[in-house]
């Protein structure tokens, strides 16, 4: 088992941070108390699950049970698990924005000034901060940018494999899937439901493909969409997105637009994308 332990100072990032290692597959706990480690470990153990890659978020949040984190990461050790620590920190007038923005108090110290519990946390955390594998400063750092610097230590390819395309096919008259991010109507083209050896066929079968795809406006307006999506992808990926839906949609959701979707998967699969295609209303 691989363990990632996130530390850092209070308002640092440590939450949008959370958020990357689950995009990148990692198990996740947030605010676990050292002194939990070993009966978590035990309970890993245990479980039948395949369950490699674990992320921890410990800090000052823990109070007095995290005086115990040093010891409970030598038991890491002593079980030969391997584990990097990602400290998380921020200039001190971006942390009391921050504070301020978000109207909440410093958890060291709710009653205290924020500019005193920033300094008391970070003598707290200064013996962390030298042991630490990786130590990244969000001051100036978009959500992008964050997942990307943590991507290169993690030694992650920051390419294609990154997103996870859905293409779906479905029917107007069922209405628009509500998580699409693309929409493309198809309803305009010839429609294989007025050919009657192909209405009780779908667009998974070549037939109803082959039929759709003879026009040329299919073939056009099939190129254009291929030339939107390769342009805008890439943004997306480089953005920091992790998830893309692209939905083709006709009046029924048999034929035409699921003939495109499979189109378009094949397309994005030959670029290297993980594509999941979903037929929502073909039967």
């Amino acid at each position: 088992m691989n363990f990632i332990i996130i530390s850092g100072q209070s308002g640092a990032g440590k939450s949008q941070a959370k958020k990357v290692f689950e995009d990148y597959g990692y198990y996740c706990i947030d605010n676990l108390p050292p002194s939990l480690i070993p009966n978590f470990i035990e309970l890993l153990e245990q479980n039948s699950e395949d369950i490699n890659n674990i992320a921890l978020v410990i800090d000052i949040r823990g109070g007095k049970f995290f005086k115990d984190l040093e010891d409970n990461l030598k038991l890491l050790t002593q079980k030969n698990y391997d584990y990097r620590i990602f400290y998380f920190e921020a200039n001190d007038d971006v942390l009391i924005k921050r504070f301020k923005e978000t109207r909440r108090s410093h958890p060291l110290d709710p009653s205290a000034r924020i500019e005193t519990c920033i300094e008391q946390e970070k003598e707290i955390l200064s013996k962390l901060k030298e042991d630490s594998d990786f130590v990244i400063n969000t001051s100036v750092l978009t959500q992008a940018q964050l997942k990307s610097q943590i991507s290169r230590y993690l030694e992650i390819k920051d390419d294609s494999q990154q997103i996870a395309l859905t293409v779906m096919s479905f029917g107007f008259k069922r209405g628009v899937p509500l998580d699409s991010d693309y929409v493309f109507d198809v309803r305009f083209l010839p429609n294989p439901y007025y050919i009657e050896d192909l209405r009780s066929l779908t667009g998974n079968e070549l037939p109803v493909r082959s039929y759709v795809m003879s026009f040329q406006e299919s073939q056009d307006y099939l190129a254009r969409i291929k030339d939107l999506l390769s342009y805008a992808v890439p943004m997306f990926v480089r953005d920091g997105r992790s998830q893309l839906v692209i939905s083709i949609g006709c009046t029924g959701g048999q034929h035409r637009s699921v003939t495109f979707a499979n189109e378009l998967s094949e397309f994005f699969i030959e670029l290297g994308y993980n594509v999941v295609t979903v037929h929502r209303d073909a039967k």
